[in-house]
């Protein structure tokens, strides 16, 4: 693995760590605002069940964008395995 393979690799293992963390923050937000249900009105009760909606629909964007990503990754790792096939053969 080359520097530009390596830094792109580790550029994806960053974005897909903090995407990962935000998601269990905002989870773990969620799960304690559900645990203390009972403290809450019913009108917060509807407000919190929304807003979980909203959040379930944002990280199931996020995982498509984390699989579109990856799947440039993939095809970029792809092209650069290649090319180096090619530059073998033309050192050959």
């Amino acid at each position: 693995m080359d520097g530009k393979e390596f830094i792109l690799a580790m550029a994806s293992i960053l974005m897909g760590g903090a995407i990962v963390m935000t998601v269990i923050r905002t989870v773990a937000r969620a799960i304690t605002m559900r645990h203390d249900r009972g403290a809450l009105g019913e009108g917060s009760v509807d407000r919190l069940d929304e807003r979980l909606g909203r959040m379930e629909q944002a990280i199931e964007a996020m995982a498509i964008e984390v699989e579109r990503v990856s799947e440039g990754q993939r095809f970029t790792s792809k092209l650069l395995a290649e090319r180096a096939t090619q530059s073998d053969r033309l050192s050959q």
